[in-house]
């Protein structure tokens, strides 16, 4: 393979991060072999190991190492409470918040009718036999507040209220330190309607 066919390749594989287009990947291989040789290996290890090491938990679905990801084994945790999410990211942004102390469940995406993806796709039987297991009492939608997510949220909240179960979805509404002048119609009726 030549210089240029490498650089190529490199570029066209940075450019399937999401968000990254064409230029921003070719800045980015420059940097790395122009400045950062170091550290595009230490990237290229770290990738590598990652993609051969990290796998899904087997009771939540997020990714860890392990069968069972240290959330799940922790004794502290609330087990009666199960939040649902769309990614491991998501998770990851509740748990840095620190006011969750309870289980989760990541979907690993929402519902799409319009690209192909039905509950299956997303592991909601899963869901349903992990949230149905006689411990947790209340299921947590933590979807996000997109066409999609909304969707994906009324349909496992359906499905649950229907084995008995109690159902909650994050509250919408408008954001510490903003202005209501500048807040978005939408966001206020939201946070007018779910007003406590």
């Amino acid at each position: 393979m030549s210089s240029t066919n490498a650089l190529e390749v490199l570029v066209q594989a940075l450019r399937r991060l999401p968000g990254v287009g064409a230029k921003s990947a070719a800045r980015m291989a420059f940097h790395l072999l122009q400045h950062d040789r170091a550290g595009a290996q230490v990237l290229a290890q770290a990738l590598a190991h990652a993609a051969d090491h990290v796998k899904h938990c087997t009771r939540c679905h997020t990714f860890t190492e392990a069968e069972v990801c240290n959330t799940c084994l922790d004794p502290g945790r609330d087990a009666t409470r199960l939040c649902v999410v769309e990614t491991p990211a998501d998770q990851s942004a509740l748990e840095r918040t620190g006011a969750f102390q309870g289980l989760y469940f990541v979907l690993m995406g929402r519902l799409s009718p319009l690209d192909g993806v039905g509950p299956k796709d997303i592991g909601v039987q899963k869901l349903l036999q992990r949230a149905t297991d006689g411990v947790v009492q209340e299921v947590i939608l933590a979807t996000n507040f997109t066409a999609e997510g909304e969707t994906t949220a009324y349909v496992i909240g359906e499905a649950l209220k229907a084995r008995g179960l109690e159902v909650t979805r994050l509250a919408r509404g408008v954001p510490v330190g903003s202005e209501l002048e500048y807040v978005d119609l939408g966001t206020i009726a939201h946070a007018l309607a779910d007003r406590r």
